[in-house]
């Protein structure tokens, strides 16, 4: 009887048939399995191990019958008495006429002799056969079976330990059952593992690499991997080792060595499938270091392979590696760059620049441009979700001065670079312009074309002369020096205020016209260029007349030296004739007499002004003062009481007006503005005269030594002065007017 489910079947083996009848349904269900039967006792149910079939036994097999039909059967020749089932094994009773030794005789009869055959169905081999004297019944209870036989003899067989079954089948080399027979008893992984190593071993021992190589396999995980691989290394078992590695690899288990290892077996066999197979396929999982495969298969010659590998899993530094330095494919690795992220490609570009410069100088300027202005990846929309979503771009740029040494080979390609950059960014570093006009200063020198020597300096002229152009102005005038640009120098000493080395310029050069020019272009900013140009000619031995007399004129003009230095200065010139100097000496010795007499005029004046003060002063000292003005010196009105008078002049106010307009009680309102002009000038010579440095510096500076000193006399730098603070004195007249007023 079977339960399947919620149907429970009922086996019926008759001499003639086999029946299955389902028991649980409304209706009953019969089923005639088979028309022919089995004798009784010949007939058994398997338990759970073998899904609880039907087991009948015949004379030419052993039949396994399920609720609808025939199962599979085992050929087991001889004719079969009885069929019991322990364990997973199949007991058949047997009888044997193929040299069985007599029966024994038990009271006066015979007894025959049966065959008890124990089969393990699982596992397909016989656990043990024996023969009995006619057995009677066999019983299979508390864990055991046992046998009664005609003679009077009860048999107990006891079944041996997995572990015993499994070293008498090592003993006899059969390892395929003992690995069958582990499995079946639930073995645990480690004792499989050690069938496994223990089967491969025997099979290596008796030369079968290839069956020993499967066993192997089973081992991985468990069993060190250089065991295995040490028996293997010998190059005419390479196919094994590599079949090993592989299986290795597929179960993630494979260390750097052994991919190494894995890769040279494929190299040195040349198995480019394979290669192929273990590289190149896309959709297959990586199993193996990426780094090592790559460098084995760089250093075997197959970039191809490397180059997948290092493209797929985004290896850069490798892919560029290749590309430039094995396959010298320049172009493919700089659209490469090209591609990557805006740290990755600036990194990449700084590393490789000089390089890429050399072989493809106009694509990578190109992108070098791109680089270090708004870089992103050639490959990457110019609109993406970042625009969508209204945000603000990150824009992303190089700093252009950290890429000029990779122009190092390639000028025209730098000049070409750095005038995109300081034409899109005019605010670029010092070191940008500064580079660009070395440049520019370089190829003029070098260019022999007239036509574009022109337009070079041109070009030049225009970047000196750029407003916006950040050069460094101490650089560049080196540069210029360096190159003998003139037109460079001429504006930089000017730009930079040199006047003296502009004029120092043309005198090297003995361009006398623009020694001249120059005088008078910035004689104005600098009056010491005129003396310098007359000694400049004074020097000269040839005949310079038309340019001292011109010289001499604004000398002359501005005052700019007495004429004793004059002289001096052309004693040196032996072309210099008194002719070249007579009309200027003239003209300076009657501007020197115009000045002593109007000099001596004005002391005159001075002397009877003084003396007309000082009868002032001892008039006021010694004598009445009467006051006769009429009308107020304020609002000219007549003259009313209250009034106030002033010694000065004298000066009468209304005191209504007086008090309106006076700043002090004690000065006269009309002679104030004059009075104080007098009182800076006595204060300014006070504090001056006590400049002792400044006088010394000034003195020594000074070409007209006497004239420093002469003012300073005048200023009473060397005499004591006594301030007088003293206001005039004021009169003023009460209620009464006075007997002496008009």
């Amino acid at each position: 009887m079977k339960t399947s489910g919620k149907n429970i079947i009922l086996f019926v083996t008759t001499g003639g048939s086999v029946i299955s009848i389902n028991i649980s349904a409304k209706q009953e269900q019969k089923t005639t399995l088979e028309d022919f039967g089995c004798c009784s006792s010949c007939s058994v149910m398997t338990d759970h191990t073998q899904d609880n079939q039907l087991v009948i036994g015949r004379q030419d097999a052993v039949y396994f019958y399920q609720p609808d039909g025939r199962g599979p059967c085992l050929a087991f020749e001889g004719e079969k008495l009885q069929l019991h089932w322990f364990r997973g094994y199949l007991i058949v009773v047997g009888k044997e006429n193929k040299g069985l030794p007599r029966a024994p005789i038990l009271g006066g009869q015979t007894l025959e002799m049966n065959i008890v055959s124990v089969y393990d169905i699982q596992n397909k081999f016989i656990a043990y056969t024996a023969p009995y004297a006619d057995v009677i019944s066999i019983l299979c209870e508390w864990g055991s079976v046992y046998i009664l036989s005609g003679d009077r003899k009860l048999y107990h067989l006891q079944e041996k330990d997995t572990q015993t079954k499994l070293e008498m089948l090592f003993k006899k080399n059969n390892y395929t059952l003992a690995i069958s027979l582990a499995k079946s008893q639930q073995y645990d992984q480690d004792g499989l593992i050690d069938i496994f190593k223990q089967y491969g071993d025997h099979l290596y021992g008796k030369g079968d690499h290839d069956g020993a190589i499967d066993q192997y396999i089973k081992t991985i995980g468990k069993l060190e991997a250089s065991y295995v691989i040490r028996k293997f290394l010998d190059a005419q078992r390479i196919h094994n080792l590599t079949k090993y590695l592989q299986a290795l690899h597929k179960a993630q288990q494979a260390t750097e060595e052994h991919t190494t290892l894995l890769l040279n077996c494929y190299t040195k066999l040349k198995d480019v499938n394979k290669l192929d197979e273990f590289i190149m396929t896309k959709d297959r999982e990586v199993d193996f270091d990426v780094e090592t495969a790559m460098k084995v298969c760089r250093q075997a010659g197959y970039h191809k392979h490397a180059l997948f590998l290092a493209e797929k899993h985004q290896k850069h530094e490798w892919y560029l590696r290749i590309q430039l330095e094995d396959n010298k494919d320049y172009q493919k690795a700089l659209e490469y760059i090209g591609k990557l992220e805006f740290d990755e490609a600036e990194e990449n570009l700084k590393k490789y620049g000089k390089m890429l410069i050399s072989e493809v100088p106009q694509q990578t300027t190109e992108l070098l441009k791109r680089l270090c202005t708004d870089y992103r990846p050639i490959d990457r929309p110019l609109i993406d979700q970042v625009n969508l979503d209204g945000g603000i771009p990150r824009i992303q740029k190089a700093s252009a001065e950290e890429f000029i040494h990779i122009f190092v080979s390639n000028s025209p390609r730098l000049t070409e670079f750095l005038e995109h950059m300081i034409k899109v960014q005019p605010n670029s570093p010092s070191l940008l312009y500064n580079t660009l006009l070395e440049l520019y200063l370089h190829d003029i020198v070098h260019e022999k074309d007239i036509s574009a020597k022109t337009d070079k300096v041109r070009k030049t002229e225009d970047l000196l002369k750029n407003p916006e152009a950040k050069y460094d102005l101490d650089q560049a005038l080196v540069l210029c020096q360096m190159n003998n640009f003139k037109a460079g120098i001429l504006y930089l000493y000017e730009k930079a205020h040199l006047y003296q080395q502009i004029l120092r310029y043309h005198m090297e050069h003995d361009d006398y016209v623009h020694v001249i020019d120059t005088c008078k272009k910035f004689g104005a900013q600098d009056s010491n260029l005129w003396v310098q140009a007359l000694s400049y000619f004074a020097r000269k031995e040839e005949n310079c007349k038309p340019q001292l007399m011109d010289v001499l004129a604004h000398i002359d003009k501005k005052n700019l030296l007495p004429p004793l230095l004059v002289i001096q200065t052309l004693a040196h010139n032996s072309t210099a004739t008194l002719s070249v100097v007579k009309d200027y000496i003239i003209r300076r010795l009657q501007l020197e007499n115009d000045q002593i007499t109007e000099d001596e005029r004005l002391i005159k004046q001075y002397r009877e002004d003084t003396e007309k003060k000082r009868a002032q002063i001892e008039e006021l000292k010694t004598t009445a003062k009467i006051f006769q003005a009429a009308k107020c010196s304020i609002c000219n009105h007549p003259l009313e009481l209250p009034s106030v008078h002033f010694l000065c002049e004298p000066h009468s106010f209304h005191q209504h007006c007086f008090e309106s307009y006076a700043e002090n009680d004690s000065e006269c309102p009309v002679c104030a503005a004059e009075n104080r002009k007098i009182m800076d000038i006595i204060r300014a010579q006070e504090q001056s005269k006590d400049l002792h440095e400044f006088f010394h510096n000034q003195l020594e500076r000074s070409q007209d030594g006497f004239s420093v000193v002469a003012d300073y006399f005048g200023r009473g730098v060397f005499n004591k002065v006594t301030l007088i603070t003293d206001s005039p004195t004021r009169q003023r007249t009460g209620s009464r007017p006075s007997s002496r007023l008009p």
